[in-house]
């Protein structure tokens, strides 16, 4: 069924060119291509708009320690990534860069009319201020006392000069919002994340900086420059003609979908939304925020050394293989942990075991008993009626799939058809119909032939490089995407030609040390070619006196209760006994111990730390441990000691 509405526009998070792209970094952009392309297949008027953020005090500084100007240094990036996608075949249409002089007009007409509208004011900003996230947070949102909620790195006092946005007035209709349209933030559970944080009470948001200068000047006050929240975000905008062409712009906005990852919702469910109200714009039709690419279990990051590149998969494997695994291994929403070995064996299950057999044996079948010529079905039995039922719906269940953005559903549905075409070639046995009816064994050959060609239709936005080696084999140029929904359009006497495998049986083991060992290189090369004269100097750690370890008061502490923090899923609530007192104490260790596994415990405890809200609970002290960057362990006494014994 095609939809009546026939214009669509999706985005994803506009990148910041601080680093190379790893996999988890295309996740998000293989999806948007792919959704693009079967939005087109069914008939809409499609327009995709990625891009960069460019402006900002980090990307200043990173380019002044590489001794270039901010551009110099961000250029080569910024291509970087344009190749990439070539790479991946992602048919993108608008590719925004903030520095674009299109785009910072429009930032500052968009913060001029919000002024104007008395939706900005002047003021000053004190907080705690996290430099790589470029974000001030209040002490409830931060983790163990001075930790940044979303990276984890520690924040820092800041105060300037600062415009602000009223946000603040903005919690009751963005809660309004959320209950009218149910579907406006995807999955559920990203909602909910949002509610919450609304409820907890938005303060108004700083909307510039003045301490660099690296950004879009505000027009009445050159001393200050437009932040990200107005700046990045009104890229999408930009993208397909805000300012500039009023007939495009009113073609595609709103926007259908915006594909973003889990650790930027609040800025586009909350703030994106409450900027768009000010500027009286309709607001968009969903915001999906998608889960992490893992990788062992663990976030990559390039301090933690598991990074995982696009470009030795791609070189070895095929473009296809890697889209292929990416969306069918991993549930849209929820994060998704990549190992080699999956995808390995997901190639030769899939691809090797049953797609490309599928078509080999197909087509050899029709070689050897037809000449190459796709004969002609005649009688129909019960058991060609099963396979053809099946061919024929699933291209509404894909539809289905596909609406809820669930693409490794529309998959599973494609390969359910695929492992059942196998399973007709072992129930037919045309191996022995050529022997005992030949005639039989025609309807046989074509529904074998025609179900690929509907198979070779569906996969073909997810794995167009694939979908074109099939239908060279079977003789046509492509079937139209309606006519998926119909059995027997595959002319009788096309001539099919066997080629090359699809996809060749991997070696597993051998294959896991070639692939681990290229993408190393990679590591390798691209940190080399990253390195900053300050970090190749070596910086001497600065050292502290027996007097001032001497402030630090630590002390055992027995966990007599602990519970999940109400608020924070990272959080767990202790109370520990300290000899003389119980404390309630709250910690960032969820991901390494569960409610019951400390309790009975003898840990050891800062018992002069001032104390903190965390997210609503008074955290009195800190519980010590020592870490790296995959496991946590906290720290204990090797023989028995008293609770509130002193550490020295």
């Amino acid at each position: 069924m095609i939809l009546e509405k026939r214009n669509f526009y999706l985005t994803t998070p506009i990148y910041y060119p601080n680093s190379n792209l790893h996999l988890g970094h295309t996740y998000t952009t293989i999806v948007a291509d792919v959704l693009k392309k079967y939005k087109q297949a069914q008939g809409y008027d499609v327009f995709f708009t990625t891009g960069t953020d460019e402006h900002g005090q980090k990307l200043q500084d990173s380019a002044l320690k590489a001794g270039k100007k901010p551009l110099e240094y961000i250029d080569p990036i910024v291509e970087s990534a344009k190749e990439l996608w070539k790479i991946l075949n992602i048919d993108f249409d608008a590719f925004v860069r903030s520095t674009d002089s299109i785009h910072e007009k429009n930032v500052s007409e968009i913060f001029t009319k919000l002024y104007d509208k008395g939706e900005i004011y002047k003021g000053s900003y004190k907080g705690k201020y996290c430099v790589p996230c470029e974000a001030f947070w209040t002490d409830s949102q931060l983790v163990d006392g001075n930790k940044c909620p979303d990276c984890g790195r520690e924040v820092v006092e800041s105060e300037e000069e600062t415009y602000f946005f009223k946000l603040s007035k903005y919690g009751d209709r963005l809660l309004e919002l959320y209950e009218k349209n149910p579907d406006f933030i995807q999955p559920e559970s990203r909602k909910n994340e949002m509610i919450s944080f609304i409820k907890e009470g938005l303060t108004d948001l700083s909307v510039t900086r003045s301490s660099f200068d690296w950004g879009v000047k505000v027009p009445f006050d050159e001393k200050h420059v437009v932040y990200v929240w107005i700046d990045a975000l009104s890229c999408y905008l930009t993208g397909i003609g805000y300012g500039v062409d009023d007939e495009k712009f009113n073609k595609f906005w709103p926007c259908d979908v915006h594909l973003v990852g889990k650790e930027i919702m609040r800025f586009h469910a909350i703030i994106w939304p409450a900027i768009l109200m000010a500027l009286d714009l309709p607001l968009p039709k969903k915001i999906f925020g998608h889960g992490w690419i893992l990788f062992d279990e663990d976030k990559m990051s390039k301090s933690k050394g598991n990074v995982v590149y696009a470009e030795p998969i791609i070189e070895r494997y095929g473009m296809d293989a890697l889209r292929y695994f990416m969306l069918r291994e991993f549930t849209f929403g929820q994060d998704g942990n990549f190992t080699y070995t999956k995808m390995l064996n997901r190639i030769n299950s899939d691809l090797v075991n049953d797609l490309g057999n599928l078509v080999s044996r197909t087509v050899a079948m029709c070689e050897k008993y037809f000449e190459g010529f796709v004969p002609k079905a005649t009688d129909i039995i019960d058991l060609d009626k099963e396979l053809i039922d099946l061919a024929v719906s699933v291209r509404e269940k894909v539809d289905f799939e596909m609406d809820k953005l669930n693409f490794s559903g529309a998959l599973e549905e494609i390969w359910k058809l695929v492992r059942r075409t196998n399973k007709y070639i072992d129930e037919t046995t045309p191996w022995v119909l050529i022997k005992e009816d030949k005639e039989r064994l025609k309807t046989v050959i074509y529904n074998l032939l025609d179900s690929i060609r509907i198979i070779s239709g569906l996969i073909k936005p997810f794995m167009a490089e694939t979908s074109t080696k099939i239908n060279k084999q079977l003789g046509i140029s492509g079937s139209d995407f309606e006519g998926l929904r119909k059995f027997g359009l595959l002319e009788e006497g096309t001539k099919v030609c066997k080629g090359e495998n699809l996809f060749n049986r991997l070696e597993v083991e051998k294959e896991l040390e070639i692939i681990s060992e290229n993408n190393k290189k990679l590591i390798e090369k691209r940190k080399q070619e990253n390195t900053t004269k300050d970090e190749t100097e070596i910086v001497e750690e600065e050292k502290i006196t027996i007097d001032d370890f001497a402030k630090i008061e630590l002390k055992v502490g027995k966990v007599l209760e602990c519970e999940q923090h109400p608020k924070a899923d990272r959080l767990l609530v202790f109370k520990i006994d300290l000899g003389n007192e119980v404390r309630t104490i709250v910690s960032g260790i969820r991901k390494f111990y569960s409610q019951t596994d400390l309790i009975g415990k003898k840990v050891i405890v800062v018992t002069n730390l001032k104390p903190v809200n965390l997210r609503g609970v008074e955290s009195n002290g800190m519980i010590l441990a020592a870490s790296d960057d995959k496991n946590l362990s906290v720290l204990t006494v090797l023989s028995d000691m008293e609770e509130g014994t002193k550490v020295s």
